[in-house]
Formats: C-alpha cells, structure tokens, sequence
C-alpha cells in the first residue's frame, strides 16, 4: 500500500488489518505516537490523517486515508508548531509519554475552535489521558498557542 506521512511518500506491506500506529512505528520507523493503552481510550497514539485527529490504534492500513501528520511533521524545519512552543512555554510534558498524542489533539483541536475557553479546552482534551496530571497547565499551553496562531 502506498501512503503519505508528514510529506513523504511510503509504500509498505503489510496486512490490512495492521493498525496505523504499527505501520507507523514497526515498518517506518516513527516513534512519536505512542501505544498506550490499545483501545482509543487514551490518545497516546494520536496523529493526524486527512486533516482530523485519530487514535492510529484503531485505523486499520486498509482504512487509512490522505495524509498522515505525526508529531515528527507538524512543525517546519525552521520552527515549531505554535502548540509545540506553548508545551515548552508552559513546561507542560513530566514523564511526556502523553505529549505527543497531547499536542496532537490540541493542534487538532485549535483547527476547529480558535477562540477556546476553560470549558472548550477541558472538553476538547479530556479523551487524552495525562498520568502525570498536568492538566493546568495543558490548558494553559492551549490558551497560549490558540493565542499565538491568531496573531496576539
């Protein structure tokens, strides 16, 4: 099968049923998103594919569809994504086993909502789980990074 991960054009083989996150990890060697848990119940392994975010636990290759952005890919080379530089800003990741999945989310999440509040964000990242617990503060970075890509 052929597929397109942040730019680059890949053709693999694999069984249809591989889950995304294993083409993704196993035969291409991109670590960023994360298993978890293997159920799409914590956002580990969250990326990107045809502009929305999806848990790449649970896409099989034969449903995969336009491309795939991983963590590796959302910034440019030159710089980081406004979420990527708010994470940093606001010391978000502890252990950071979530973060990628995490920024993943809130880049999704700041397509759709430029203007979020307190609730929006809580609502928006609640489905990724943070074990650390750094909940404050990864409303805070998406405060700062909606407010970055809107020219403040």
């Amino acid at each position: 099968m052929k597929l397109t991960v942040n730019g680059t054009a890949h053709e693999v083989d694999v069984e249809d049923d591989m889950p995304l996150l294993w083409v993704l990890r196993d035969e291409l060697g991109i670590t960023g998103p994360k298993y978890g848990c293997g159920i799409a119940q914590c956002g580990a392994c969250t990326v990107h594919m045809d502009g929305g975010a999806v848990r790449s636990c649970q896409v099989a290759a034969a449903d995969i569809e336009g491309e795939i952005i991983t963590i590796e890919g959302l910034g440019t080379p030159d710089a980081l994504h406004a979420v990527q530089e708010a994470w940093i800003e606001h010391q978000v990741a502890q252990c950071g086993y979530c973060q990628s999945g995490q920024i993943m989310a809130a880049a999704s999440f700041l397509e759709t909502n430029s203007e979020p509040n307190d609730a929006d964000i809580d609502t928006a990242m609640s489905a990724n789980l943070c074990r650390c617990g750094t909940y404050p503060r990864i409303r805070a970075a998406v405060k700062t990074a909606a407010q970055k890509l809107n020219g403040a």
